[in-house]
């Protein structure tokens, strides 16, 4: 039945060759990658205008030159993933980027970022889209922890079902939303300029503000900051493009740049020049919206849709690019090989059921309100960017390729912006971000356990070149076979272990609970093979691993004294259909994992199928 019912929900397996299949054009990466960065302006100068008005509306005209800092910033961060994409196209992102400049270290510090980020994206993302939804229909709002839940779970199988599948419904929220954000630009400025609407601003651009401060202006810089997130994921899913990978990921870097950029800016004019004030009952964007088409007509109510339908999905990006940076973590033997594993869909599964696991107990957490780990977000995201960019200056003063002086001045830019973003957030928000200062120790003391268990694995298995590989010659071999009672089971298992053994032992253990039983069951044993030892061990606690493990090890040690093997056989019937194993007890399966635990025995299952 689960077959079934997967081959529903995710779709029927895909066949390795069919993998050119899966991959991306410019216009399906668009809409898959560019969700959480394009989402972003729907609440970035809202960021900026929030933290300005605490001074005065006045000062609201500071989001102007903030806003032109927050695009240099896009353009520095735009053309350093450009230089990245192409130096480095095996994804990864900003995790190669600093782990091939910085060291392991600097890479894991990026890597294990961006991993909590991308669940951070998601779990704001979803949380934000289910704001919305509640809005819209204030009934839901306490429902908003599950509906959020429901959200994370449908974008995890959409992304199961293939990157090809998920990027084919993400191009109706997405290119809905550029088109209505677009329509609302273009439109608002021609109503400006043909004076249809009249100049609000509490104060002119340039008009002096009492008590603006430097701490002031980096704290709006640092929340209208926020609309930057997500540029990186396009680097990081570098080879889920169609060839040349590295021109067309490019290439949807630029456009994706281009438009957020321009969204970003013609909201934030707007929402100068129209007066606009954050308010809690109304967004910024949908002040902005109301001014542009004349009040709450069908122009509204649609820009609210692409909105809401945009926050929604844009956790979409998160689970784009986690799995590509799981897996190249995991390349390196930093994360668990099962995160290298392609699903039925050619997806890299483990990681993106990972993501959602880690999503879901972030919503959990907080109740579905995780708009207070928007700091610990944004340094999520400015950590990697800082570690990314001054790496590539390393790379450019390395290889010396072209203009590469040109090349790391860009990069120097950008990281002094990000570094700068870093510093602040921590001085002024450290009440928020401090967890990133457990978090980071914890991933990284993690991640190198699991490189060193890799590398120790790797040692004793490697076989050298010049090494003879010496083999073991036993004389004779020692089975046991343990018995519950004597059934159709027992005896397939008595036989086969007398068809690989010299010496064959059944082992049963006995309770107090029923004496007259046990007695009964050693002399249909005995009675049906009396040219087998049978042991029956008595158990005062009703354990039976206990004095099996005591027994097999007293067995074995004879055993190696004649130079005998030990094998242990566990016998166990299998139903027909698996939902039935629930309906039986998992004794076998404990005593085999106990019974792996000892160096010097050999645990073998002997297998009875049931037919109905």
């Amino acid at each position: 039945m689960w077959r079934y019912l997967k081959r529903v929900l995710i779709g029927k397996p895909l066949k390795t060759l069919d993998e050119g299949q899966a991959h991306l054009t410019k216009f399906k990466a668009l809409a898959l990658l560019s969700s959480d960065a394009l989402s972003s302006v729907a609440y970035g100068t809202e960021q900026i205008t929030t933290v300005l008005v605490t001074l005065s509306a006045a000062a609201l005209w500071y989001s102007l030159p903030i806003a032109a800092v927050v695009l240099i910033l896009l353009l520095a961060i735009t053309l350093s993933y450009r230089q990245i994409i192409h130096a480095y196209p095996s994804g990864g992102g900003a995790y190669v980027v600093a782990t091939k400049n910085w060291g392991d270290n600097g890479g894991l510090i990026a890597g294990g970022s961006l991993l909590v980020d991308y669940m951070l994206t998601v779990a704001v993302s979803t949380t934000s889209g289910t704001e919305a939804i509640t809005s819209a229909i204030p009934a839901l709002y306490k429902y908003s922890v599950p509906i959020s839940l429901l959200i994370v779970l449908a974008i995890m199988l959409l992304n199961l079902r293939g990157m090809s599948e998920s990027a084919n419904f993400l191009t109706i929220p997405v290119y809905f939303f550029v088109v209505m954000i677009s329509v609302m630009i273009i439109w608002g400025l021609i109503n400006i300029v043909t004076g249809h609407v009249a100049y609000h601003a509490p104060a002119d651009y340039g008009h002096p503000v009492a008590g603006m401060s430097l701490v002031l202006l980096i704290r709006a810089f640092s929340a209208g900051s926020a609309s930057l997130t997500g540029v990186e994921a396009i680097s990081n899913a570098v080879p889920n493009f169609n060839a040349p990978k590295e021109k067309n990921a490019a290439s949807t870097l630029t456009i994706m740049s281009l438009i957020l950029a321009a969204f970003f800016a013609g909201i934030t004019f707007m929402s100068f020049y129209f007066g606009i004030i954050p308010n809690p009952r109304a967004t910024v964007l949908s002040q902005i919206a109301a001014t542009v088409f004349g009040g709450h007509g069908v122009g509204f109510y649609l820009l609210q849709l692409a909105t809401a339908m945009i926050l929604a999905v844009a956790a979409n990006t998160g689970f784009s690019a986690f799995p590509i940076l799981a897996y190249n973590m995991a390349k390196d033997k930093f994360l668990p090989h099962a995160f290298m594993d392609r699903g039925d869909r050619l997806g890299y599964s483990n990681g993106i059921i990972s993501l959602a696991v880690g999503a879901m107990i972030l919503i959990v957490i907080f109740h579905g309100q995780t708009n207070l780990l928007i700091p610990l977000y944004a340094v999520g995201v400015f950590v990697p960017f800082t570690l990314s960019q001054s790496g590539m200056i390393i790379h450019w003063f390395r290889e010396r390729d072209g203009i590469w002086l040109g090349k790391a001045a860009i990069n120097l830019v950008g990281a002094l912006i990000s570094l700068a973003l870093v510093v602040f957030l921590f001085w002024q928000h450290f009440s928020n971000v401090w967890p990133y200062l457990i978090i980071m120790p914890v991933l990284l003391l993690l991640f190198h356990n699991i490189h060193s268990h890799y590398q120790k694995v790797g040692k004793q298995l490697r076989v050298a070149e010049k090494t003879k590989v010496q083999l073991h010659d036993y004389d004779g071999a020692t089975v046991i076979v343990l018995v519950g009672n004597v059934t159709q089971v027992t005896r397939g298992a008595i036989n086969y272990a007398r068809s690989i053994g010299d010496y064959v032992i059944a082992m049963h253990v006995s309770f107090d609970e029923n004496p007259g039983k046990e007695h009964k069951t050693a002399n249909e044993f005995k009675a049906e093979y009396p040219d087998v030892r049978f042991v029956d061990i008595h158990s005062s606690y009703r354990s039976i691993a206990t004095p099996t493990l005591r027994f097999v090890d007293v067995i074995a040690k004879r055993a190696e004294a004649k130079n005998y093997s030990t094998t242990v056989l566990v016998p166990q019937f299998v139903p027909k259909h698996p939902w039935q194993l629930a309906l039986h007890n998992q004794t076998a399966l404990r005593l085999r994992t106990l019974l792996n635990s000892r160096q010097n025995i050999i645990v073998s299952t002997y297998n009875y199928h049931l037919h109905e």
